[in-house]
């Protein structure tokens, strides 16, 4: 299927691994370029090179702090030397945090809502003035499916979640008469680094009976377990949605948050 992608700039946060990256390949194989954006440096780099040599097309990697509040207008200001307009924005940026509102400090309360919410709003205000002098654009944030199924062992990922479905919405019908499509991802039990490392730890002290077992056979036993299609999800699997959400091919669909947890409505 042709998505009317090639040639077109898209800004991708959290880019250089997990989904960041699934999503960053799956539109390079369309011919999009990319502005990739992350906070380790040489990571970002290798991820954007190997990019550049499988698929041909221009990559721009930017490292920094999503959480900082001026690093959003840098990044759309730097990336102007090298394209024309961003055409495309994913924000990706962000991680799961386990906790309850009595065990979830304030300190952790502003890194998630900084990373997750704040710098997602930030991204979305410096593009959307170019996408509305060029009559079109498309947008993903990428949320989860606690956003619309809390569970309280992680209360500040999927209130900050649900906080970005909203938005998602809001922003959708402000700019849907300029030629935007803004959606969300709301995502379930994918297996990545972020998961293992942010989640699984979690997992070993709630359920001891898989104290003693590897990542792999713990994802296997969860995704048995909870979700009806037998599996953990696949970062590809993502990027596969996010490629429609921001293809010329989508024409019809925004301010929606579309659920891709192989059935599950929670995973912990």
């Amino acid at each position: 299927m042709d998505l009317g992608l090639k040639d077109k700039v898209a800004l991708v946060t959290g880019a250089s691994t997990g989904i960041g990256f699934s999503i960053c390949e799956e539109l390079a194989a369309h011919g999009v370029h990319l502005v990739m954006v992350a906070r380790t440096s040489s990571r970002l780099e290798d991820a954007a090179n190997e990019l550049t040599r499988r698929y041909g097309i221009t990559t721009f990697p930017l490292a920094g702090d999503v959480a900082d509040a001026d690093f959003p207008r840098q990044v759309v200001q730097q990336s102007g030397s090298h394209f024309p307009g961003i055409d495309l924005l994913v924000n990706n940026a962000g991680r799961a945090h386990t906790g309850t509102l009595l065990t979830t400090s304030d300190e952790d309360w502003e890194a998630m809502t900084a990373t997750k919410f704040t710098a997602m709003r930030r991204f979305c205000r410096e593009v959307i003035p170019g996408m509305q002098q060029r009559g079109w654009g498309r947008i993903v944030n990428i949320s989860s499916i606690g956003g619309l199924y809390p569970n309280p062992p992680l209360t500040v990922s999927h209130a900050l979640s649900a906080a970005i479905n909203n938005l998602t919405r809001s922003i959708a019908l402000d700019v849907a008469p300029l030629g935007i499509l803004v959606n969300a991802i709301g995502v379930g039990a994918v297996a990545t680094e972020n998961w293992a490392k942010n989640m699984l730890p979690n997992v070993r002290l709630r359920r001891p009976e898989l104290a003693g077992k590897t990542d792999q056979e713990i994802m296997a036993i969860l995704g048995k377990e909870k979700t009806p299609v037998g599996r953990f999800g696949r970062p590809e699997d993502i990027a596969a949605i996010a490629a429609f959400l921001l293809s010329a091919r989508n024409q019809f669909v925004t301010g929606h948050t579309v659920e891709a947890s192989g059935g599950a409505d929670r995973f912990m």
